[in-house]
Parts: structure tokens; C-alpha cells; sequence
């Protein structure tokens, strides 16, 4: 017998080796594994199985979870939503929201009656040109600039199964400069160097599944 051969063998015979040694070290698997769990009866329960198989085939809806609890009336409502609208999600509608009361906002202090007439109610953009009307006929003028949304929460939803509108309040804090200066050009409020923090609570509505994809701002507070 060659030297190759023997060689050959031997080789052979220490990974045979090596194999078993690891296999007893290790164990064996077979199929997929989740989470290893005790039991002293051997046996999973009927239970633990449903469990398991609750949380894979349905789970909760992170895009809910993340912002309220998926229990509460609002959970509720925006699960409804959802189910209305398939393509509606949670997050990118907030995502939107930030972009649209930087918009509202800043028209509003600009006086831009136009962008507010798009995104606000009859009632809201009555409230909102009223102040308007009143700055103007007093001769005063305001200079904001957005510095950004500071914070940003969603605090309630609901929605009527009846007519398909739903509405979702959110709470913002924005930070901006702000001076308002009168017919002569002086600053009678506010300071352009000193960021100021706005707080407001608005209602945003929509008929979900709608063809229009816009929501407007129906209810404002602080």
C-alpha cells in the first residue's frame, strides 16, 4: 500500500473523528428553531403552540404600536383606517404632517391666504384670516423663519365607519423667530435672534379610500 493511501486513510479518520466529537458537543437540528424553551414535561403545551403561531402569522402592527397603544380607542380607530385605506400608514402620514404644519404655519405668519385656503376648513380658515384681517387693518407686519419641529406626537384618532372620515390629532412643538414690527418698520414684539417654541394642538381629517389624497387641518388648539 502507497504512502498517499495511508495518508489518505488516516485523514479520513480523524475527521470521522472530529465529526463525532462535535456532534456530541453540539447536538443536532432539525428544521428551524425559535427560541429554545424548558419544560419540564418534555411536551410543549397546546398553548405555548397557539401562542407561537399567533405571533407569526398576525402579530402586532408596528406601524400602530410605535406611536399609541393598538388596545386604546385610537389604536382601534387608525386600525380601521387602515382597513379602509390599505396604502394609509401611520408613520409616513406623521412623516407628512411635519412637512404640513411648517407649511400652515409659516403661511399663516406670512399672511399667505392662498396655501391656508388648501389645507384648512371653512371654519379653521376663518379663525386663521380673522387674525389676519386684524394684524393688517392695524398696519402690523410679521418676519418669522422656521427652525424645525422640536417634538411631535400623536395623541388621539378616530374614525366614523359611516362616512369613511377619518381624524388624527397631533400635538406639535415648533422653534422659531419671530418679530412683528409696525407701519414704520419697528419691532413692537419678538426678537429675530431668540428662538421661540410654539405649541399646538391640531385635528387633521380625510375621507379615507378617497380619491383626493390631502388631508385638512379641522381643529386647532394648544
Amino acid at each position: 500500500m502507497s504512502s498517499a493511501v495511508i495518508q489518505l486513510i488516516v485523514l479520513a479518520g480523524i475527521a470521522l473523528f472530529l465529526v463525532l466529537r462535535l456532534r456530541n458537543v453540539l447536538g443536532t437540528r432539525d428544521g428551524f428553531e425559535g427560541n429554545s424553551r424548558v419544560n419540564n414535561n418534555d411536551t410543549p403545551s397546546e398553548g405555548t403552540y397557539r401562542r407561537d403561531f399567533e405571533v407569526i402569522e398576525g402579530g402586532v402592527d408596528r406601524d400602530i404600536a410605535d406611536h399609541v397603544d393598538v388596545g386604546s380607542p385610537a389604536g382601534k380607530a387608525l386600525a380601521s383606517m387602515k382597513s379602509a385605506e390599505p396604502d394609509f400608514g401611520v408613520t409616513d402620514f406623521l412623516n407628512g404632517a411635519r412637512g404640513a404644519y411648517e407649511m400652515i404655519l409659516m403661511a399663516f405668519e406670512n399672511g399667505d391666504r392662498d396655501i391656508l385656503r388648501q389645507y384648512l376648513t371653512d371654519d379653521v380658515y376663518g379663525g386663521f384670516v380673522g387674525v389676519l384681517n386684524a394684524r393688517e387693518k392695524e398696519g402690523l407686519r410679521v418676519e418669522a423663519k422656521f427652525i424645525g419641529v422640536r417634538e411631535l406626537k400623536l395623541v388621539d384618532a378616530s374614525f366614523d365607519r359611516m362616512s369613511g372620515e377619518g381624524e388624527v390629532t397631533i400635538k406639535f412643538v415648533g422653534e422659531l423667530t419671530s418679530v412683528v414690527r409696525d407701519k414704520s418698520g419697528e419691532i413692537t414684539e419678538g426678537n429675530p435672534d431668540e428662538i421661540k417654541r410654539q405649541k399646538d394642538i391640531w385635528t387633521f381629517a380625510r375621507i379615507m379610500g378617497s380619491s383626493d389624497p390631502n388631508w385638512q387641518l379641522v381643529a386647532t388648539g394648544e
